[in-house]
């Protein structure tokens, strides 16, 4: 009996081997890709009826060249990079990967907020370079006195307000999909305006999409107050980086935090790589020993579980007739 073909596409810095064994163990064949070229991706996958997708770009005309595929499962809580519509359209399950690292980015966003309230990375300049406590260019702030503004309350940011309550002054957020039920106590509920014009910390925990694309640009900077600073570990795409960089240069924003940058990883001359007032990242936020092997595992047993069942542990996309593997 042939057994079905699953495919990583693209890997980064993952080591698929721990969800390769669990595919194999399960009956699948595997491939890897490693590529986010289309071309590459057909080469290895024209017969595979899974794709396990990192960053790679899933669109009508890349399913339209793999006619097997009936699930896709990416290797990320983000889907942006596969074309739903697409998808649904052609009765495909897409799942995520919703919990792998919640921790890791949680902690991640709270260490680079911390790190620029208390200028650490300037801090780490003056010594280098010679200087001592009076070179120091800024006062650092108390936090206790400020407001960490977060935008969506999904699984990272509720962890990450727990984790900030007892050192800000104030957790306050903006979400307009999120239920009653499942909004944090401890969170003032803002809408967007009023969050940005009351934080000092702005961090981003939202999804890319149509309706955040560019989400905060030149206008929503200008609203938040004077020597504030922004973290964003969600997507590049969220943020105008040349509004953050005009922002840091006039002296309104105080420091940024960047995990995510609309191309990753950034051009040589990129100006954002040499900019003092931005903490940067290789979008590693979600990285650990333990996440490192979650990103797999999980979305294998995503493909395992829809191949056992008929349905995925976590679809995001569902095809209007459920049960068929095949």
């Amino acid at each position: 009996m042939t057994r079905p073909l699953a495919v990583f596409t693209d890997l980064d810095d993952l080591d698929p081997a721990p969800g390769v064994a669990l595919l194999d163990r399960a009956g699948f064949d595997v491939r890897i890709a490693d590529s986010a070229d289309p071309d590459a991706i057909v080469r290895a996958a024209s017969d595979a009826v899974a794709l396990l997708v990192g960053y790679a770009r899933v669109d009508a005309d890349l399913l339209d060249r793999l006619p097997h595929v009936r699930i896709l499962a990416t290797l990320s809580a983000g889907y942006d990079m596969v074309d739903t519509d697409a998808a649904r359209a052609r009765g495909l399950w897409v799942c995520n990967l919703p919990d792998a690292a919640t921790e890791e980015v949680a902690v991640h966003a709270l260490a680079s907020a911390l790190s620029l309230v208390r200028d650490l990375p300037q801090a780490d300049a003056v010594v280098r370079r010679g200087g001592w406590t009076t070179d120091l260019p800024r006062l650092p702030r108390r936090t206790s006195e400020l407001t960490l503004g977060l935008v969506g309350m999904g699984r990272i940011a509720s962890r990450l307000a727990e984790l900030a309550a007892p050192i800000f002054g104030r957790v306050t957020a903006y979400d307009p999909l999120c239920p009653p039920e499942r909004w944090p106590a401890a969170v003032r509920r803002m809408d967007l305006d009023a969050l940005l014009a009351g934080s000092d910390v702005l961090s981003l925990h939202a999804p890319l999409n149509d309706a955040t694309r560019g989400l905060i640009g030149r206008a929503q900077l200008e609203r938040m107050p004077a020597g504030s600073f922004l973290v964003n570990v969600a997507r590049g795409e969220l943020v105008d980086p040349a509004a953050v960089l005009e922002a840091l240069d006039g002296g309104h924003l105080a420091g940024a935090a960047l995990d995510v940058l609309p191309v990753e990883p950034p051009a040589p001359d990129d100006p954002v790589r040499t900019h003092p007032g931005v903490l940067l990242s290789p979008h590693s936020a979600f990285l650990s020993d333990a996440s490192r092997r979650a990103y797999v595992e999980r979305p294998a047993e995503n493909v395992i579980a829809w191949h056992r069942t008929g349905r995925p542990l976590t679809p995001v996309v569902t095809p209007a007739t459920e049960g068929n593997t095949h």
